[in-house]
């Protein structure tokens, strides 16, 4: 079941990309006694989170920490070498790049789908939420392959 605006973020290690390489970081480290911006995408490099669902926030960014935001979290099933290069590529140098490799964060999130008929695997769907100290504010979930409620704009409504 997917968690819903009032739940805690789930304790998961997740990996983003260090000075030396990969490291562990917590959901408890991303989100405790923070407002985060987070949005999930199926997978990097992919067409529409790289056309439009990433650019959204790069290039909104400055607007979402104006309103308070103290973190932009992008994450996906990706290893974190993946979400590094994906975020050089897009010039995301002020979005924190997860990666949830194995798919724990999107499992304990709920918001998981079957993306082997176009040979992915399990991946996350497409979201975006806010959360304050690690409690879910908003959470914009998209519909099948939609991309209509998790763009940065919709979260600065949200905000």
């Amino acid at each position: 079941m997917a968690l819903q605006v009032g739940d805690k973020i789930p304790s998961v290690t997740l990996k983003t990309m260090g000075a030396k390489g990969p490291r562990d970081i917590t959901t408890d480290e991303i989100f405790s006694g923070k407002k985060v911006v987070l949005f999930a995408v199926p997978g990097a490099f992919t067409p529409t989170c790289s056309a439009a669902h990433l650019p959204s926030f790069v290039v909104n960014a400055d607007k979402l920490k104006a309103k308070g935001v103290d973190s932009i979290v992008c994450t996906s099933v990706n290893d974190a070498f993946v979400m590094d290069a994906w975020g050089k590529d897009r010039n995301a140098e002020e979005l924190l790049m997860v990666g949830d490799g194995n798919g724990d964060f999107a499992t304990a999130m709920g918001l998981t789908m079957d993306g082997s008929g176009f040979g992915l695997g399990k991946r996350s769907v497409r979201y975006a939420l806010v959360a304050e100290d690690g409690k879910i504010t908003a959470l914009n979930v998209e519909k099948g392959g939609a991309y209509e409620v998790s763009s940065a704009e919709k979260i600065l409504e949200a905000l």
